[in-house]
C-alpha cells in the first residue's frame, strides 16, 4: 500500500497543473494501456487537459480502451516535436508502468533534458526514481491497482470506462487471475471495478477470444521451436523475422505468446527469444516457481518481476540461447 502523505503529494503537484502528459512504457502491454487510459479519464474528469502518448504502437487487442486515436513517437510525431503543437505548455509528466529510462527509448532522452515535474505511478521494482513524486509499491499486482487505489484514495468518481481499463491492466498482468500474485487484494478492488461497471466476461472475449489469424499461426511456429532443459524444467523458444512474415504478424502480438510453454506440468521456467529486425535479441522470461527471473534479466541490463521480467541480449540468436540457457543452468540443476 502507498503512504496517503504520497498521494497528497501527488495531488498538490496535479493541482497546480494544466496541461498534463501521459506515457508508459516501450511495447505497451494491458497494465500499460489500461493505467495510462484511467489515468488519464480520471485527469480529464478534473477539467486538466491531458496529452496521451504512446512509444510504441498500441496492439490491436486493447484498441478498444482507446475512444480516440493516440499519437505514437517516432510514428505520428519526433521527440522534437514535443515542445511543440499539442505537447506545448506541458507542465507536469506523468509516468505509469514504468519507472526506468531503457524501457522509455527515445522519451527517456527528452525526460533527462527536461525541466518538467514528473509523477511515477508504478508496481515495478526495478527502478530509475525518475519522479519528483512517486507512487510506487512492488508488492501490488498491476499499476491499475495503484490507479484504483489513487482515485479510492481521493474519493474521485469511478466511470464504467475507467474501470473497465483498470481491470483490462489487473486481469491481464496476473494472467487472468492465474499468477501468484493474484491475492485477495486483486479480487476485492476487482469486485468493485465490476461493480463500477467492468464486464469480465466482455472484456475475456475481446482479449483472449478474438485471436488474428496472425498470431495464431505466430503461436505455431514458436512452439515448432520449442526446447527443453534441466530434467524438462526448463522451456526455450525463440522466434526470428522470418516467422513474423510468413505468419503475417507483427512484433506486438507476442504478447502473452511465452505463457503456452507453461502448461507443461514439469515446466518451472521459460524464457522467449524474439530477433528484431535491427538483430537484436528480446528476451521475455518467465517462472511458475521460486526462481526469480528478474535477477536473470537485470544480469542483462533489463528487469522486471519476480515471475516475469525481460531483457535484451546480444545476438546473434544462437550466442543468445546459448548466454540464457548457462544463465537458467544453476537455478535448475
Amino acid at each position: 500500500m502507498i503512504d496517503s502523505a504520497l498521494f497528497g503529494q501527488a495531488n498538490d503537484l496535479i493541482g497546480v497543473s494544466n496541461k498534463i502528459l501521459v506515457t508508459t512504457h516501450v511495447k505497451p502491454d494491458g497494465d500499460a494501456i489500461g493505467s495510462l487510459v484511467g489515468i488519464c479519464n480520471v485527469l480529464t474528469q478534473m477539467g486538466k487537459q491531458v496529452v496521451p502518448l504512446f512509444l510504441s504502437p498500441v496492439p490491436e487487442w486493447y484498441k478498444f480502451l482507446l475512444d480516440d486515436a493516440v499519437p505514437v513517437l517516432k510514428h505520428d510525431l519526433e521527440c522534437s516535436d514535443l515542445g511543440q503543437g499539442d505537447y506545448a505548455e506541458v507542465d507536469l509528466i506523468v509516468l505509469v508502468d514504468v519507472n526506468s529510462l531503457p524501457q522509455l527509448s527515445h522519451f527517456g532522452e527528452f525526460l533527462q533534458k527536461s525541466e518538467i515535474p514528473v509523477l511515477v505511478i508504478d508496481h515495478h521494482a526495478t527502478a530509475d526514481h525518475l519522479g519528483t513524486i512517486e507512487l510506487v509499491d512492488p508488492d501490488a499486482a498491476a499499476t491499475g491497482l495503484l490507479v484504483a487505489e489513487y482515485i479510492r484514495h481521493n474519493q474521485w468518481p469511478l466511470s464504467p470506462r475507467t474501470a473497465e481499463a483498470l481491470f483490462v491492466a489487473t486481469a491481464t498482468d496476473t494472467g487472468w487471475f492465474q499468477f501468484s500474485s493474484a491475492n485477495s487484494r486483486v479480487y476485492r478492488d476487482c469486485a468493485d471495478l465490476i461493480d463500477a461497471g467492468a464486464n469480465p466476461h466482455k472484456i475475456y472475449e475481446k482479449l483472449f477470444q478474438d485471436l488474428s489469424l496472425a498470431k495464431f499461426k505466430l503461436t505455431l511456429a514458436m512452439l515448432d521451436t520449442l526446447e527443453l532443459f534441466f530434467d524438462d524444467q526448463f522451456a526455450l523458444q525463440h522466434l526470428g523475422p522470418q516467422d513474423f512474415e510468413r505468419a503475417g504478424a507483427t512484433y506486438e502480438e507476442t504478447e502473452n505468446l511465452i505463457n503456452e510453454c507453461h502448461r507443461i506440468g514439469s515446466v518451472k521456467a521459460s524464457a522467449l527469444l524474439v530477433q528484431l529486425p535491427d538483430g537484436r535479441i528480446r528476451g521475455s522470461l518467465r517462472s511458475k516457481s521460486d526462481l526469480d527471473v528478474s535477477k536473470i534479466a537485470r544480469k542483462f541490463g533489463g528487469g522486471g518481476h519476480k515471475k516475469a521480467a525481460g531483457t535484451f541480449i546480444e545476438g546473434p540468436l544462437e550466442m543468445a540461447r546459448q548466454k540464457i540457457i548457462e544463465e537458467f543452468r544453476p537455478w535448475l540443476t
